[in-house]
């Protein structure tokens, strides 16, 4: 059999199940993210002839193909999120941005600089694993547009998801610029400080926002006969996706930052329009099938010595990220927002979920960069996100479910469950509707 072949056939498998298991597991404390590395581990260690899944080997195709997962997430995470922007609204995830994911790269970065690593590593390893995800946290964000579950603790979540990876970018310029070169190291960070932090941000949030305002006008305010049809809007939310990324990054903005506040600024547009659901669901759909792929070539990678260079110091890095730092950074930065509960600020501080984004940051920079240690770097980040999917993975269900009854709302399977009765009586009510043939004389 051709490795062609095998990899198709596996692929269609992986496209069924990630159809079929999200159904399936809603009420149980288990995500598909914990299959489908299982599934990538079990795949490698059997006797195929399938591609070595080594991140070092392929670097540029590790890049750009956690790339396009993550910038596809982040348009489903914008055009999700229903709570209108104020700085007083979006203080939660603002903090968890600007002060939470700081403390969070500042004590990973001195424990790695403490576990032997260089600065410019540490600091490199530290930028990659402090955004939460927006790709494998679902289970713990804002529903689908419109759908009104935008709680404290899931919206907190969703918004922090959707801004932190273009934020953490400029701490990986920042290792970049600590890298030897043949520039002093003030006239490195001088540049870093005006160009990489103030002017890439600056850039990502203005031609988000004009791209944003831009495409809104096309698809809700032209003329009918010139307008888009609706069965056309999943490639709408495509076209958002890649026109505002490529736009900044041609600008050398921070694409990420572009495309998480093009969505946001579409979203504020009609937003009870049918629409935003179309695209959203789209986006959806792209983004797991991208999860596949990824995450079982990462169970594939950790078969084949990905996390062999892993010490148990470099393990209590990892789980001193997942089980302190940010547990402890949350609580203390989440003090300073007002209505919200003990309980609230604990579950956002606990679910700071590590993925896709940390594969592309750290894969990026090793493309850009020669820093020390790569495959232990690899190996530190790849058994952080592992952990974090397990741990998250069955803990997000039901304590989710236990904050939804503590508040009155129903849970996760009762809403799916609402939304399939809807669905059932539409369908029901069209079918009445529809005109009947004329029986034949």
């Amino acid at each position: 059999m051709s490795t062609y072949t095998i990899a198709l056939t596996l692929l269609g498998l992986a496209i069924l199940g990630v159809a079929w298991l999200p159904s399936l597991l809603e009420k149980y404390p288990l995500s598909y993210p914990i299959l489908y590395i299982a599934l990538g581990m079990g795949v490698y260690a059997l006797p195929l002839d399938l591609p070595t899944p080594d991140p070092l080997q392929y670097p540029k195709l590790v890049t750009h193909l956690s790339e396009l997962c993550v910038i596809v997430a982040l348009t489903g995470t914008g055009l999700k999120i229903d709570r209108v922007f104020s700085w007083r609204r979006w203080l939660p995830p603002l903090l968890l941005v600007l002060v939470l994911m700081i403390i969070t790269i500042g004590g990973l970065a001195w424990g790695g600089w403490l576990a032997g690593l260089s600065l410019a590593s540490a600091v490199l390893l530290a930028a990659s694993l402090a955004p939460t995800d927006p790709v494998l946290a679902g289970d713990v964000q804002v529903g689908d547009p419109g759908e009104g579950r935008e709680d404290n603790v899931r919206f907190s979540l969703t918004g922090e998801a959707g801004l932190n990876d273009g934020l953490a970018f400029p701490f990986v310029y920042l290792a970049l610029a600590l890298l030897p070169a043949s520039t002093s190291i003030s006239a490195r960070l001088q540049e870093w400080v005006w160009y990489d932090v103030l002017y890439r941000t600056v850039a990502g949030l203005v031609v988000g926002w004009l791209a944003g305002k831009l495409l809104a006008l096309l698809i809700f305010h032209l003329p009918k006969r010139v307008s888009i049809k609706t069965g056309a809007y999943g490639f709408v939310a495509l076209a958002v996706t890649l026109l505002s990324y490529g736009a900044t990054e041609l600008v050398h903005g921070y694409g990420f930052l572009a495309v998480f506040i093009a969505a946001t600024t579409l979203r504020s547009y009609e937003r009870k329009h049918e629409y935003h659901k179309q695209m959203h669901a789209f986006t959806d759909q792209m983004e797991r099938l991208l999860i596949v792929v990824i995450l079982i070539l990462l169970g594939g990678a950790i078969m084949h010595g990905l996390l062999s260079p892993l010490t148990w110091t470099d393990a209590a890095l990892g789980l001193g990220l997942i089980f302190v730092l940010r547990p402890l950074g949350g609580m203390f930065t989440l003090s300073f927002v007002p209505n919200i509960t003990w309980s609230e600020r604990a579950i956002i501080s606990f679910f700071g979920i590590r993925g896709i984004g940390s594969i592309f940051y750290l894969a990026f920079a090793l493309t850009k960069g020669d820093f020390d240690d790569p495959r232990r770097l690899w190996a530190i980040l790849g058994f952080t996100m592992v952990v974090s999917i397990i741990v998250h993975g069955i803990l997000a269900t039901p304590i989710m479910n236990w904050l939804d009854r503590r508040h009155g709302r129903p849970i996760a399977e009762e809403v799916a469950e609402q939304s399939r009765e809807e669905e059932k009586r539409a369908e029901e009510a069209a079918r009445l509707n529809r005109p009947q043939p004329m029986e034949e004389a």
